[in-house]
């Protein structure tokens, strides 16, 4: 399964955003997302690439759902990749 991680648009410098996820932020590529971002704007990012602006409308259900997910005592396999996931943004390439 591929999953990626939401995370909030600080600043945008050509084809590379920084991204805020949880108070971590990290440089990542904007080269296959599915259209143009701005600082504000979230975006789903899977491996260092933003892979989907994630619309405005959606945002807080978005949050909420990884929120929960993460808050969650039950060992389930989306629990496991997202907190994969997660791992992968904080310690980088």
């Amino acid at each position: 399964m591929c999953l990626g991680v939401p995370g909030k648009v600080v600043e945008v410098n050509e084809m590379t955003a920084l991204v805020d996820f949880w108070g971590v932020r990290k440089p990542v590529l904007l080269h296959v997302v599915d259209e143009p971002v701005s600082p504000g704007d979230y975006v789903l990012v899977h491996v260092g690439f933003a892979i989907r602006r994630i619309p405005p409308e959606e945002v807080e259900n978005t949050l909420a759902f990884y929120e929960a997910l993460l808050r969650t005592t039950e060992e389930d396999l989306l629990r496991a990749e997202i907190q994969d996931e997660l791992r992968s943004v904080e310690e980088g390439p």
